[in-house]
């Protein structure tokens, strides 16, 4: 049963025989439903290509979970994190202020955590990238954000169909087609 108050980020580790990919969201256990094969390509094309382009000062990582406050602990599905965050084999989480952009792949079962509340969430914590990817017919499309100082949110900067080419948080060249070769 859970507390009458909610879980709180530090019982993600302690709960015995918690599922994997288990998050914290407004203080209730989210567990995730099994993933779909395009769910699963897109996250590995993602982050084998930013692997290749991050700068040497950056990681990235993928099903990590983020703590955003007390009752907040989302597992964003890729993540580019400061290197000098990375404390070792056994850390599972990371705080905001070392994370550099979060990729969240939607599917059917997260489709209103992925649209509203965890870009809500990460932007409230100051996290100056977001992006969504979803399925068009049979490749990715990414939804590029960048948080505004001013306002504390996300503002679109791009949504992109089978080419992905940013220059921030650094130089990114990715093409989406590749997903049909994985």
């Amino acid at each position: 049963m859970p507390p009458e108050e909610g879980f709180t980020a530090e019982d993600l580790d302690r709960l015995p025989q918690l599922p994997p990919h288990t998050e914290l969201i407004d203080g209730s256990l989210v567990l995730v439903s099994p993933q779909a094969n395009f769910h699963t390509l897109a996250i590995s094309l993602l982050e084998s290509a930013l692997r290749r382009f991050a700068p040497s000062d950056l990681r990235v990582r993928r099903e990590m979970t983020v703590t955003l406050g007390k009752r907040q602990r989302p597992e964003p599905d890729v993540l580019v994190v400061r290197a000098d965050a990375i404390k070792g084999p056994e850390q599972t989480d990371f705080r905001p202020e070392d994370v550099v952009l979060v990729v969240e792949v939607v599917s059917p079962e997260s489709e209103l955590r992925d649209r509203e509340r965890k870009p809500q969430l990460y932007a409230r914590a100051g996290i100056p990238h977001f992006w969504r990817i979803e399925k068009d017919h049979e490749w990715p499309v990414v939804y590029v954000y960048e948080l505004d100082p001013a306002t504390g949110a996300y503002v679109a900067t791009g949504i992109h169909h089978e080419r992905l080419k940013v220059t921030v948080p650094f130089d990114i060249d990715i093409d989406l087609t590749e997903i049909d070769r994985l």
